[in-house]
Parts: C-alpha cells; structure tokens; sequence
C-alpha cells in the first residue's frame, strides 16, 4: 500500500539522484530504504528506477509515482497550513535578520514561495549584514535570525536549516589546482580572500587554519561575484560553499578542492525567540526553508537538532 512516507521518499530520491544521500533525507539507514524501495516494486510488479544509472533514474512508472507525490504532497501541505490558520490566525510578521553573505542565494527563493503560503504576513528582510542578529531579536527588532552556530541563550530557541561543504577556490593555474587536497599550511604564503567579517565567523580559521597556527595574508569583498573575479585573476584563494561557486566551476573561471582530509563543513541554523516557536507561519517558514533548499542547492546534507 502507498504511504506518506513512500511518496516522501521518491521526492528524496528524485532530488539527491542518489539511494544514500536520500536515506539521509528522510532519516533511514540506506539498507532500510532500499527495502522500503523493493517493497514498493514488488507491490507494483514493475521496476521503479534504473538503478545502474547515476544519477538514479525513474523508469515510466516510477515518473508516474513520483508525480503523483509531488501532488499528494503539496495539497497535504496546504491543507494543513488551512487548519493553522483557522486555529492560529492568518496574520503576523516575519522580519529576518542574516549573518552570512551567502544566504541571500537560497534565502530570496525560499521567501517567494512562502509570500505564496502565508500572504498576510508580513514578510521583510532586516536591512544589512549583522555580526550577532540573535541580540535583534531579543530587543524584537527581527523575528528569526540566520546563524552558523548554536549558542544557548535563554529564551531562544534554535531550528537546524541544513549542512553544506566550504571549498577552497583557486584559478585554473594556481600551483595549489594540482592539488586535490588542501591543508592548513597549503595557505601559508597566500592572500585569503573573504568577507569582511570576523575570524571567529570564518569556519576556514576556526576550523582549520587557527588550530594549525596558520595566518596567511588578508583581502576583504563584500559580494561573491567579486571575489571569484579576484580568486581567478589570482589576486588569492578563498574559501566558499560548494552550491555558492559551482555555476563559475561549471564555467571554468576557477576550481575547487577539498578542504582537510575529510573536507570542511559548515551549518546553517534558524535562531528565534521560544514564544514564536510554536507560531504555524514560522514552522512553515522553516520547512520552505528547508525544502527549497535542498531542491535547488547541490551537495546539502541533513543537519540534526
């Protein structure tokens, strides 16, 4: 019999293209959902995906479930925003505070779908790059506040939103491209370029370069595109979010490479303040945030609270 579940799953599926990075979407052990899959097969008598393609293909039939999901399980959606907002009100406001220079990428999509949801709240971006957006909200000037650590304060309550990879960039004849692998003292001798915010908001220094005692040169910008410009002009290298840099990798500008042996990997979390936890728009903010993401962004991973 077809489940919630099931059709959850072939979402996962369809948007990882892969049986182990969709276990880990919808929180299974990859032997447990490829079970679930052959159970669905044998349900239906037929062959759900080609299995030796890579990405995962869906064969007609599977196509046909699939569809079938993605309506399914958008009207459950719907309908259970219908019922929030009998029961909680269909106004309010959602002013968002952000710490990282990046987020604006998947933030502005996330936002339009939710303008489609909820079009009586009001929905607002607090104006400009914040160092500590946790303390708006505890002075009520930003509703929920975009963060790359959790931090217990009372009276906030913290959403994990997603992890993704940081990659080193570097141009095309750098002698570090020759180089899968890029460690800590691979940055002596280099100018780092990055945002221009504090060491302690750089996962790259506090992750790999301060534990190590490396301090390589500094160049600051304000926007990605600029420092991309500057990477492949090699004005120095830098340190960016894989699904930030792979339109200009896919163009050849620059090229990326793992950071550390297990490669470097950053988080995204949703701060709020604990009264509005509960609120149906903000949970519903929250799992836009979420599923607009992962559909759109390469190489997420689940994040667990």
């Amino acid at each position: 019999m077809l489940e919630l579940r099931h059709l959850k799953t072939l979402i996962a599926l369809s948007e990882t293209g892969s049986v182990s990075l969709a276990a880990e979407r919808v929180f299974l052990t990859q032997s447990a959902l490829s079970h679930q899959l052959k159970q669905l097969e044998a349900h239906y008598q037929q062959p759900l995906f080609e299995r030796k393609s890579q990405p995962l293909r869906f064969t007609p039939a599977g196509e046909r479930l699939l569809a079938l999901a993605r309506d399914v399980l958008s009207r459950v959606a719907s309908a259970e925003r219908d019922v929030a907002r009998i029961r909680q009100g269909e106004a309010g406001e959602l002013r968002v505070a952000v710490e990282c220079h990046t987020c604006f990428d998947w933030l502005m999509p996330a936002m339009d779908t939710f303008r489609q949801h909820w079009p009586a709240v009001e929905l607002d971006i607090v104006s400009g790059f914040h160092a500590d957006p946790v303390s708006l909200l505890l002075t009520r000037r930003a509703d929920l506040a975009i963060v790359s650590e959790v931090e217990e304060q009372a009276g906030v309550a913290h959403s994990p939103l997603f992890a993704y990879e940081m990659v080193g960039i570097v141009a095309r004849d750098h002698p570090l491209s020759e180089k899968p692998v890029w460690r800590a003292e691979d940055f002596a001798g280099e100018t780092l370029i990055h945002y221009p915010v504090p060491d302690d908001m750089l996962d790259l220094w506090r992750k790999l370069l301060k534990p190590a005692g490396v301090q390589p040169a500094r160049r600051t910008s304000e926007l990605t595109v600029a420092i991309i410009q500057l990477v492949a002009s090699r004005r120095g290298v830098a340190a960016l979010p894989f699904w930030a840099v792979k339109p200009y990798l896919e163009r050849g500008y620059v090229v990326a490479r793992r950071l550390g042996e297990e490669g470097l990997t950053s988080e995204l979390y949703a701060a709020l303040r604990e009264d509005d936890a509960e609120l149906a728009f903000m949970q519903d903010f929250l799992a836009t945030v979420r599923e607009r993401s992962f559909a759109t962004l390469p190489g997420l991973s689940v994040l667990e609270g």
